[in-house]
């Protein structure tokens, strides 16, 4: 491999790059977009659950209950109704996802030291979310019904018996327990990919629709040296892409960075270079820019965002689907980008991920140098 060569392959490729401005920007604006776009309206939070009640009872008992709803921040009372058919008809247009029923004999059970029940109504279509409002609702009764109960042995004197077993939660790593935490870091990822293989996917493709190929087939130039020099310019770009990245996702989002940022950016270049390796070898495979273009989109797109971890826990998914996601390179970044960011552990944990992408980076790479060996011949 000759270094001058290579050098010039890269040159050629900086000066086209500068010359497409509008590709340029778009490829540097979209970061930042998909950061705003994903980092704001993607939340995995359930918060200011939508709630309607109905007080049957109308009692102090029943009003306090309600209190502990309007207290919670999980909970916005939209409204108070008189009748099951205004719960139904709010569930149904999508107004509310929960529905509190207090029955008529609600206090004078509590106050015979009987157990009353409370109904809970909730949608669900969408069951995560219905799930975890659920849980809340629970909660709130529960925590309301200990209280009672404790009272009401106040009141009659009795001594009180504490819990048998009580729980001391400690979250680790994101104690806030905010999704933006845990989605940026797996952005970043998604991000990369993207760009990269799409950026890199029209180069060969373009070379031979415009009729240059030609003309560096007549040069000693080899295929080695032909993809190495085009994965070098575009390396650049895809670097400017990872800072605006992780700025964004640090000073912006105020996503914490507990790790090393020296293996943030090596693991960032292993990563980028497997990707942008990937287009060049789609490029060379393709017969159009259109059809490289797809090509890049389709495998890179969907498996960065439905098998890499980045919001969907590949645990959840059937066990085929987690034997593709093992081939998905971005699922290995993913898992350093957060071990990294909110976990701080560093080589001694992500060896294997590390390991993997180096040898995914490296079999693309004779992936595309073969491709281009055949096309060229």
């Amino acid at each position: 491999m000759n270094l001058r060569r290579t050098g010039a392959v890269t040159r050629k490729e900086v000066r086209h790059i500068l010359r497409d401005a509008r590709s340029l920007a778009m490829a540097l604006a979209v970061p930042i977009l998909m950061l705003v776009l994903f980092g704001l309206a993607l939340s995995l939070d359930v918060d200011n659950v939508p709630t309607m009640i109905y007080d049957a009872d109308q009692t102090a008992k029943s009003r306090d209950l309600i209190e502990q709803f309007r207290g919670s921040r999980y909970f916005q009372i939209l409204g108070y109704t008189n009748n099951y058919k205004a719960i139904e008809q709010a569930i149904d247009r999508n107004k509310i996802l929960l529905g509190v029923v207090i029955p008529p004999d609600y206090s004078r059970l509590i106050g015979a030291g009987k157990q009353a029940n409370v109904q809970l109504l909730i949608d669900g279509s969408d069951s995560n979310t219905a799930s975890i409002a659920l849980g809340y609702a629970e909660s709130v009764v529960q925590s309301y019904s200990l209280a009672l109960r404790s009272d009401g042995q106040n009141r009659r004197g009795m001594t009180q018996n504490a819990a048998p077993v009580d729980s001391l939660l400690r979250v680790w790593y994101n104690s806030r327990l905010e999704s933006k935490n845990y989605v940026v870091p797996g952005l970043i990822a998604v991000i990369l990919m993207i760009i990269g293989s799409v950026l890199t996917s029209l180069t060969v493709a373009r070379e031979w629709e415009m009729g240059t190929m030609d003309q560096l087939l007549s040069t000693p130039l080899r295929p080695t040296e032909l993809v190495l020099g085009k994965m070098i310019a575009y390396f650049g770009v895809g670097i400017l892409d990872l800072a605006i990245s992780v700025a964004c996702g640090v000073w912006i989002f105020q996503v914490p960075l507990r790790g090393s940022f020296l293996l943030l950016v090596f693991t960032s270049c292993l990563f980028l270079m497997g990707t942008l390796f990937w287009g060049i070898f789609l490029s060379a495979r393709s017969q159009t820019q259109l059809e490289a273009y797809q090509m890049a989109m389709l495998s890179s797109f969907l498996p960065a965002f439905m098998l890499s971890g980045f919001v969907y826990a590949l645990e959840s998914m059937p066990p085929v689907i987690q034997a593709v996601s093992h081939l998905v390179s971005a699922s290995y970044f993913v898992t350093i980008l957060k071990g990294i960011f909110l976990k701080g552990v560093g080589m001694r944990v992500l060896w294997v991920e590390v390991l993997f992408l180096a040898a995914y980076a490296t079999a693309v790479f004779v992936l595309a140098t073969r491709k281009l060996k055949q096309k060229i011949a």
